[in-house]
């Protein structure tokens, strides 16, 4: 016991000596290795050619730029420079005064399907107005619903079909200046050929000749600008030709409407005269006429001289 005693300071000592040699072994290490040179090459000098000088005095290597760099001490490369950008024709602009130039095809004043769906919305909104104020529809309603009237019939034919066939017989008769307008001014605009002011241009040349043929000079004369009296009636701008081209298709109707309403007029006075000679003076003169005005009217196929002399005033 007394012996483990003693060596057990020696070995302890022995311990410590052995630990202090390691402690000093890993301190020189990192020294060693901080004080080597590099001997790598590092990213910036792969790919690069490199090739020592021939002085035996600067002991450094030259980069594949034409540098020179010291021994331990590590050059960066330049990267290289971008690619030219390559035009539409495969050619690459190299010199800041070169262009890029697209060729779109010459569709640039083509109107876009956006623009062509609010334009067609805004003419079925303004769609009823144009069509009495700048067709033959006013007229041909007129006309129709005063030989109605002169019939002695109140809701036969109902509104409706009046109002289908004054409809129809306006397409027809106006057929020929919708297709010049649709040739003149739609088709070329919705293909890039003209601009929308050139459209409306084109498109309101046939339709003012049309107006101004049905138009009146004294109804022309009323809307002319006081003072400035126009070279032609050519001349006289849209605002001027619609109010009295309204007009004029308004005094056209009355006037038909009157002719169609002598006949039957001449047949109620016989009547009304045929009833007060036979004291029947109770009876309602027109109850007793409107046999013979449908009579009359079915006989000279009347519905198909009315809508004759209508297509007839129009040319």
């Amino acid at each position: 016991m007394q012996k483990f005693r003693r060596s057990l300071p020696l070995a302890m000592g022995a311990m410590l000596v052995v630990a202090g040699a390691l402690a000093l072994a890993s301190l020189a290490t990192p020294a060693r290795a901080m004080a080597s040179p590099i001997s790598s090459p590092t990213a910036a000098q792969v790919g690069t050619d490199q090739a020592p000088t021939n002085a035996p005095d600067s002991g450094g290597y030259s980069n594949g730029s034409g540098g020179t760099a010291s021994a331990g001490v590590v050059t960066a490369t330049s990267p290289d420079a971008p690619a030219s950008p390559v035009t539409p024709n495969g050619t690459s602009s190299g010199g800041s005064g070169d262009t890029i130039s697209v060729n779109l095809g010459g569709t640039v004043n083509q109107p876009s399907e956006s623009i062509t769906i609010i334009i067609a919305l805004t003419l079925l909104a303004v769609a009823p107005s144009l069509l009495i104020l700048l067709t033959s529809f006013t007229r041909i309603i007129i006309v129709l619903s005063l030989t109605r009237q002169a019939l002695g019939l109140t809701n036969v034919p109902p509104n409706q079909l009046l109002a289908g066939l004054a409809l129809v017989l306006t397409l027809f008769i106006m057929s020929p200046v919708i297709n010049q307008v649709n040739s003149d001014a739609v088709q070329p605009y919705l293909h890039g050929k003209i601009t929308a002011e050139q459209a409306y241009t084109e498109a309101q040349a046939p339709i003012k000749t049309w107006m101004l043929k049905q138009t009146q000079a004294d109804d022309l004369a009323l809307f002319a600008q006081p003072g400035h009296k126009p070279a032609s009636p050519q001349a006289m701008p849209m605002s001027a030709v619609i109010p009295a081209f309204a007009l004029s298709e308004m005094r056209t109707a009355f006037i038909i409407g009157f002719v169609i309403f002598v006949p039957f007029l001449i047949i109620d006075f016989v009547v009304s005269a045929t009833l007060m000679s036979l004291g029947m003076m109770m009876l309602p003169p027109s109850l007793v006429s409107l046999p013979f005005k449908l009579l009359l009217f079915v006989m000279v196929d009347g519905w198909a001289l009315v809508v004759q002399s209508l297509i007839t005033s129009f040319h």
